[in-house]
């Protein structure tokens, strides 16, 4: 059962990675469509994994559930190999289905990007406690939805701030495609598992169970 979840952590992890690379590498078929196709992705795949992994498909999340208590420290650290794992083997294969396509590192001022991250990282996470783990919502319908806006929201907000990442297997996924270089994305995990930390403090401090 363990293995399941973990593979299931993998292949959303993959396809949202995938998504994001194949709608904003050029030559990209979705232009303006890019946000919504990739947050489209994002709900099918929370919907196709969630009964069975709590899909995630993202280390600050995983960090995030674990404290507030909806997920084993045991079974963290696999999911976010899983995750991880799931995110490369798509950056590589989006790669070689753009082969050729030039690929130019973007510039991100570090404080600001940070602030993005941190605060779209922490409205994602905030739903996704809420409407996915809070019994109060328990076996509700629309909670991939609620979390694909949230996201699709963030990336409209601040796409030209950080790149809209809120993610740190997309980060990787960022590095490996040369998008990003290696040494700018410090602020980025920062915020991320910041704003993911803050959203879980504020769940527990916020909701009574």
């Amino acid at each position: 059962m363990a293995a399941s979840k973990y593979a299931v952590e993998s292949i959303g992890t993959f396809f949202l990675v995938g998504a994001i690379g194949l709608t904003t590498i050029d030559p990209g078929g979705a232009g303006a469509w890019a946000p919504a196709a990739i947050a489209a992705t994002l709900i099918a795949m929370i919907y196709a994994g969630g009964h069975i992994s709590g899909a995630h498909y993202n280390p600050a999340v995983t960090a995030a559930v674990t404290i507030r208590g909806k997920c084993f420290l045991a079974d963290a650290i696999p999911y976010i190999v899983a995750q991880c794992v799931g995110a490369a083997a798509a950056a590589f294969l989006v790669l070689y289905l753009k082969s050729g396509a030039k690929i130019e590192p973007r510039t991100y001022v570090p404080i600001p990007a940070l602030i993005a991250e941190a605060l779209f990282t922490f409205a994602m996470v905030f739903v996704i406690l809420n409407v996915a783990t809070a019994k109060a919502n328990a076996n509700n319908s629309h909670y991939g939805v609620s979390i694909g806006m949230i996201v699709l929201g963030g990336m409209l907000c601040v796409g030209p701030i950080s790149g809209a990442v809120f993610n740190p297997a997309v980060a990787l996924a960022f590095g490996l495609w040369g998008m990003v270089n290696w040494a700018d994305l410090g602020p980025h995990l920062f915020g991320q598992f910041l704003g993911a930390i803050v959203a879980a403090i504020a769940f527990k401090m916020f909701v009574k169970e």
